[in-house]
């Protein structure tokens, strides 16, 4: 029954979608939005999601319809579920003790300095490694991988950067899963990129609010 879940097509425009990759990134919109609303179910609920994405980017060995394997999509899902811990424990702590899961803030000089060093080294180490694997598009996917990974960590810390981070994987991510034919996944990145415009707007006003508009060094 669950190999029949698993492997469970529907048919759009002529071509074969699995309902995991549908499924599935609807719990990653589900987790976006709450994040949006600073709740702490939107850790978990994104873990599901990435659980099912992860057999979803590795089409060679789930034998998906696109048969195609995006190392760097799929190893995202892996450091999506890492982080996703780590993030669910700092909102969950942090909720208790001022009833509240995070208080959205500029990130620090320092901070800016490091993500900026993430986003180039990473980019171009991972786009190595998954080239040597045989990666689908791997600058792409290496930068998808990257910021996708920045992103979520600048989520788990409460920094604002963090939706113009994935706006970033957004410009990239959708030609190249367009291209790659995980269509679900493109059209969410499309609704994703809408979504976190608003997002970042929402956490602005919360900055300005609480008095924490202001970048520190």
């Amino acid at each position: 029954m669950l190999l029949g879940l698993l492997d469970a097509q529907v048919s759009i425009a002529g071509h074969p979608i699995l309902w995991r990759e549908i499924v599935g990134n609807g719990f990653g919109l589900a987790s976006a939005i709450g994040g949006m609303r600073r709740v702490v179910w939107a850790w978990p609920v994104g873990i599901i999601g990435n659980a099912l994405l992860f057999t979803v980017f590795l089409g060679g060995a789930f034998h998906t319809p696109q048969a195609l394997d995006l190392y760097g999509q799929a190893g995202r899902q892996l450091l999506f579920i890492a982080v996703s811990v780590y993030g669910w424990s700092q909102w969950l702590r942090t909720s208790r003790a001022r009833k509240t899961a995070v208080l959205p803030r500029w990130a620090s000089t320092k901070e800016r300095i490091a993500m900026i060093a993430v986003m180039v080294v990473g980019t171009a180490a991972f786009a190595q490694l998954f080239g040597y694997l045989g990666s689908y598009g791997k600058w792409a996917d290496a930068w998808i991988f990257t910021g996708s990974l920045l992103a979520t960590f600048g989520m788990a810390r409460g920094i604002t950067e963090f939706w113009l981070i994935w706006i970033g994987v957004d410009v990239v991510g959708v030609p190249l899963l367009f291209c790659a034919g995980f269509y679900p996944s493109a059209f969410l990145y499309l609704v994703y990129a809408a979504f976190v415009a608003w997002g970042f707007v929402v956490w602005l006003r919360i900055q300005k609010a609480n008095g924490t508009s202001k970048i520190s060094a």
